[in-house]
């Protein structure tokens, strides 16, 4: 009864260490790398548990009486490490970027938000020719819109779906047929900003955004996401 209860004390901790990375680094409690080395230790200490669990669980005379406290204790400890195993995993099959435009030859530049950015370690400038060419590779799908809207009406329906999607609208510019706002994450609280760009475009109009994180090196394809969402939301 013992060794089930330790293993089972172990899946708990490992839960515990998932569940408070997120939401201690959104509440400023820690840095974002910290939550992600307790993700780590979440990934580490639920495998350990997981293993030790199935071994108590292959011996007759630790499982007997104990079977269901070690079943819970596995199910806990690999329920607990799949979910950073699924992100590391997820991060590796992407591009390791962070700044997502669908003009990567002219990508909208920053300008309200700028102030914003002041303390970021992710420089508001396009990163280049090397990002645009894994992001071309990684999200080929990601190209400007044309619509047939004025701009005026165009840029208002891109407001419309910024304030739908639950960003924090910095700036609207109507005669630069610019929106700017910030998205935050959900779990870590990340801040990524967002620029759009309106521009005429014959008889209608021109559409190209951008999303870039303030932090990371990596936005394991969160940036990619928003856009496809705005996208799909805008013209639904």
């Amino acid at each position: 009864m013992k060794l089930a209860k330790i293993a089972l004390t172990f899946a708990v901790v490992a839960a515990l260490l998932l569940l408070v990375a997120g939401p201690g680094t959104r509440l400023g409690l820690w840095d974002f790398r910290f939550g992600f080395l307790l993700m780590r230790w979440a990934l580490f200490v639920g495998l350990a548990a997981a293993v030790v669990s199935v071994i108590l669980l292959l011996i007759p005379k630790t499982r007997a009486g104990n079977g269901t406290l070690l079943v819970v204790a596995v199910l806990v400890s690999l329920g607990t490490a799949w979910l950073p195993y699924n992100g590391y995993r997820t991060a590796r099959s992407l591009p390791f970027i962070h700044d997502i435009t669908t003009d990567t030859v002219n990508p909208p530049p920053f300008v309200a938000i700028l102030p914003l950015r002041a303390d970021a370690s992710n420089p508001p400038e396009y990163a280049g020719a090397e990002t645009a060419k894994l992001q071309q590779e990684g999200y080929p799908d990601l190209q400007s819109l044309t619509l047939s809207g004025a701009p005026a009406q165009v840029l208002q329906k891109a407001l419309k779906t910024v304030e739908d999607m639950g960003m924090e609208v910095v700036a609207v510019e109507p005669d630069e047929g610019r929106i700017e706002a910030t998205a935050t994450t959900f779990w870590f609280g990340f801040k990524d900003d967002v620029v759009i760009r309106v521009e005429p475009a014959g008889t209608g109009s021109k559409l190209d955004i951008r999303s870039k994180s303030r932090v990371g090196r990596s936005d394991v394809g969160a940036n990619a996401a928003r856009i496809r969402r705005f996208m799909d939301m805008l013209q639904s």
